[in-house]
């Protein structure tokens, strides 16, 4: 308990730590650990993927909602065979087990932009914010779902740099290798009224003491 105590206190970004990233309905409902085998894969990755997609979300909207972090192998590999949302363990994209391999260098949270979902229920387009993250964030693969226009978002040291949807219009937006299909112009008239990238200012960090 110390252990996992410990582990979940560990920061992994300006406005993330570990804890964020460990709760899980499936493992709460069925009582299935979520804990890393390899802590210091799973330490590493989270902390790329917060330092350099999450925190600069947070930055620029305010608080993200993160929805499924960090995924043992276990439970994943039981949310898979019982249809509840999980990729196979071996997917080779999206992946939510941030420790699969020691040579692992991704990993992958879903979450929602509660400042965008907003504008989304009242019928803004899913590629506004698309975009937005294409043009600022160094992110691998993004699929974006239906349901609060809630993402998967995927860094990796490799990025493939793919963007697909299971919102209308659904498919591949953005194929790997590809050049967008709208003109920079284009899409940045789409996120116009966006906060400024990283617009928080923090004050300066007390000297001394």
């Amino acid at each position: 308990m110390r252990g996992l105590e410990e582990l979940g206190r560990v920061r992994l970004g300006r406005h993330f730590y570990m804890r964020d990233f460990l709760h899980s309905e499936i493992g709460s409902m069925h009582g299935i650990p979520n804990i890393p085998e390899r802590p210091d894969i799973a330490i590493a990755n989270g902390r790329a993927l917060c330092e350099t997609l999450l925190d600069p979300l947070e930055e620029t909207f305010g608080r993200i909602a993160i929805r499924s972090g960090y995924r043992a192998p276990d439970l994943n590999r039981f949310g898979n065979e019982n249809g509840l949302n999980c990729a196979r363990n071996d997917a080779p994209f999206g992946q939510h087990i941030w420790d699969a391999s020691p040579a692992q260098k991704s990993a992958c949270t879903s979450l929602v932009i509660p400042w965008f979902a907003d504008q989304y229920t009242r019928g803004r387009d899913w590629r506004d914010l698309a975009w937005w993250l294409h043009d600022h964030l160094e992110y691998s693969e993004i699929y974006f779902f239906p349901k609060l226009c809630a993402m998967n978002l995927t860094w990796s040291d490799a990025p493939r740099r793919t963007i697909s949807s299971y919102i209308a219009p659904r498919g591949l937006l953005l194929r790997a290798g590809a050049a967008p299909q709208e003109t920079l112009g284009q899409r940045r008239a789409r996120y116009a009224d966006f906060p400024p990238f990283r617009g928080i200012v923090y004050p300066p960090v007390p000297s001394g003491g």
